[in-house]
């Protein structure tokens, strides 16, 4: 009997190791996995160069905390700044830390305005994590339940509406910033459309806002650009990372730039682990190798080919709502709830999830080839039509 506390509906699985985008269980059964750790094995599984680099940094040294200057995490620093073309970077263990950390230099660049109550906007069906902070920033009334008082100093509007930001900002002068996810994961991945992230960045740059973006999920290449919001060709002020930055071990960040650069100093935050020689190397080697085997541009190629698969198997079939996404993050909307699939694609062979009760979320791993896709397509879409009874 195990002894784990009961917070998670596990499913009844448990693997002993992987080979690129394939698990395999206690039974030897393997599975196209098409979550990819949801959205965090971005090079799919035991890829040699990551785990030679963790192998090696492990025998080396594995932390001695942020008390002394780390060479590994300022490696890290000057890639990662450079490739987003921010400033500078906070390491932390995970994405609800980032946004933590984000939240909090939002607050201290209000006070440092005169604004003696900072308000941050944020969305409907957005999530930003389950500490207290980012739970509250969260817009999902079911993981909030229970855990009242909730932080205060966030007002909510609308997912993607520009009108609805524009009517706070004439109503609300303590705004300080805006954050959201350029494409809600946890939502049901819902896209923003470039013109309103044009228009919150005009909008930030007159109201002299901080332009957060939580791409947590859709960061490092996973939707055919670094970061999801370089399609539109905008800059924030600060964004936050986490789940495929290493690849599996755990590390977030939060970058800034522009009015968000230098509002930290010493002894504002800190975290013991973030940015520790290994979980720091696991970041360098991750960016490393999407870089040099040109995994940001497959993205695009595998996105492409499997949604473009799906709508092509699925036309027609009643009660598919709508296939959507970008690169390698991909929503099939259904006009019902679905997670049943979630347990029959398992015993299929295919790991994928449910999320906002009719979205069938995909994720894969950027090292997928053309034949996974073809094979995620080839199974998925049986099972779907099954489901709705096509």
């Amino acid at each position: 009997m195990s002894h784990l506390m009961n917070t998670y509906n596990r499913l009844p699985v448990a693997f002993t190791h992987g080979e690129g985008a394939w698990l395999f269980d206690e039974n030897g059964k393997r599975y196209l996995d098409a979550l990819s750790g949801i959205a965090v094995n971005t090079l799919g599984h035991a890829h040699p160069r990551l785990t030679a680099a963790l192998a090696a940094q492990a025998g080396r040294l594995i932390h001695t905390s942020n008390v002394y200057r780390v060479l590994e995490q300022e490696a890290l620093s000057d890639k990662l700044t450079a490739l987003a073309q921010m400033d500078d970077v906070f390491f932390c263990n995970s994405g609800c830390e980032a946004n933590e950390a984000a939240i909090k230099l939002a607050r201290m660049y209000g006070h440092q305005q005169g604004i003696d109550n900072p308000a941050i906007i944020v969305m409907e069906h957005a999530f930003h994590g389950r500490t207290l902070a980012t739970l509250s920033a969260t817009g999902n009334r079911k993981v909030q339940a229970g855990f009242e008082p909730l932080v205060a100093g966030f007002v909510r509007v609308p997912f993607d509406d520009l009108a609805a930001v524009e009517a706070v900002a004439q109503n609300n002068p303590n705004v300080v910033a805006i954050l959201f996810e350029v494409i809600q994961g946890e939502g049901g991945i819902n896209v923003t459309h470039p013109d309103f992230l044009h228009g919150l960045r005009k909008l930030c740059d007159a109201k002299n806002w901080l332009l957060m973006l939580d791409e947590v999920q859709s960061g490092i290449g996973r939707t055919g650009k670094w970061f999801a919001h370089q399609h539109a060709g905008i800059k924030p002020d600060v964004m936050t990372l986490a789940k495929g930055l290493g690849s599996g071990v755990p590390i977030g960040a939060c970058l800034t730039s522009g009015k968000a650069f230098g509002v930290f100093k010493p002894g504002n935050h800190g975290s013991t682990f973030g940015g520790n020689p290994l979980a720091a190397v696991a970041g360098l080697t991750t960016l490393e190798v999407v870089e040099q085997e040109g995994l940001v541009a497959n993205a695009t190629k595998q996105g492409d080919a499997i949604r473009n698969g799906l709508r092509a198997a699925l036309a027609g079939v009643a009660g598919v709502a709508d296939i959507r996404g970008e690169g390698l993050m991909i929503g099939v909307q259904l006009d019902r709830p679905c997670g049943d699939l979630v347990k029959q694609s398992l015993e299929a062979g295919l790991l994928l999830n449910v999320t906002a009760e009719s979205v069938i979320r995909l994720l894969p791993a950027l090292t997928y080839s053309d034949a996974d896709s073809k094979l995620l397509v080839d199974t998925l879409a049986p099972l779907v039509k099954k489901f709705l009874g096509a």
